[in-house]
């Protein structure tokens, strides 16, 4: 910034320099000026006033071209990356470090169709041999064949419910007679990979479903199978759940045993009543982010522990039925020894 002399001659009047009425004459240049002089003339002396070492640089400053301007620092070239991870953007091009690796990202089954995975086993045990009643769900005198049940459960977007939730994994289980490894309780279950795959695995579920099916779940009929109902309509594809047989097994447990235990959730009757405790289970509430951060490009660990819950839920119906029909028999049987 430069200083005229007229505003330097106001500064010396206001700090009460006698010299400020009268413009100071320029020294002479010296003739032959040595290196101390040009020291002394940029670094005035202390008996030196201060005014008129400022009065000299603004005298001897060089102006117009030859004033030499000192080069702008170049401006620094801001770092892509870091304002992208200041910003918590994610870069459109390349792969990201903390991407995962090919194997995190193993989906467990076989890719029947773009983006939809089919996992199949067989739990080796015998098929009950008889009619199976529904006494113990209020229904007086019906039967229903074993092989006619289709336990079924699903992992979904959320809980509420709505157009907005989907379902991303089908579970299914039903007991069956393999050529290969003999009969047992079959599960397959289908995997949405993408968005995309919705169509293929309502199209697969409905192809495992027969007029004789008689689905069975828990808390199916209120969640489950409107969810699945409206997903079928929303894909504008036929419903083959509405015209089928539901048995499900919450109202039943809850009359059985309300206030036995300190609730009646699905995990809670295997573990209390069936006997069964599940290893590195991740809960039912953790699913949806699994799936969305799989779809994200993040790992499949945890979307591989919803599969594993998913296969126990269905099991567990199983089991839990197969009980229910034992306990009513039971009691009925004694009931009727006590009226004799």
């Amino acid at each position: 910034m430069s200083l005229s002399l007229d505003k330097l001659r106001l500064l010396r009047k206001q700090a009460g320099d006698p010299k400020a009425v009268t413009p100071a004459a320029p020294e002479p240049p010296p003739a032959a000026p040595a290196p101390v002089a040009a020291n002394d003339a940029r670094q005035p002396p202390a008996e030196r006033s201060v005014f008129a070492w400022v009065e000299q640089e603004v005298r001897h400053k060089p102006t117009g071209a030859a004033a030499s301007t000192p080069a702008p620092a170049p401006l620094r070239r801001p770092e892509v990356g870091s304002l992208h991870r200041l910003l918590g953007l994610r870069s459109r091009g390349g792969a990201a470090p903390a991407r995962a690796s090919a194997q995190d990202r193993q989906l467990p089954g076989e890719e029947i169709a773009p983006g939809l995975f089919l996992i199949e086993s067989l739990q080796p045990q015998p098929i009950p041999a008889q009619p199976l009643s529904l006494d113990f769900a209020r229904r007086e005198g019906e039967h229903v064949a074993p092989r006619d049940l289709l336990f079924f459960d699903t992992e979904t977007t959320g809980l509420a419910g709505g157009t907005g939730t989907r379902a991303f994994m089908i579970g299914a289980a039903d007991w069956h007679v393999c050529p290969q490894r003999g009969e047992g309780l079959r599960i397959r279950q289908l995997l949405m990979a993408t968005m995309a795959a919705e169509d293929a695995m309502l199209a697969t579920f409905a192809r495992w479903l027969q007029p004789s099916t008689v689905f069975c779940s828990y808390n199916g009929r209120s969640y489950d199978a409107p969810l699945l109902k409206a997903r079928y309509r929303l894909a504008r594809q036929r419903c083959p759940i509405s015209a089928l047989d539901h048995v499900d097994l919450l109202y039943p447990t809850r009359r059985r045993y309300r206030g036995t235990w300190e609730n009646c959730k699905l995990s809670t009757i295997e573990r209390q009543l069936l006997r069964v405790v599940r290893e590195d289970d991740l809960p039912g509430s953790e699913a949806p982010g699994a799936w969305l951060r799989f779809l994200r490009g993040g790992d499949a660990v945890n979307l591989r522990r919803v599969a594993d819950h998913n296969h126990q839920d269905v099991v567990t119906l199983a089991l839990l039925l197969q009980r229910l029909v034992r306990e009513e028999q039971r009691e009925r049987e004694t009931l009727a020894l006590v009226g004799q």
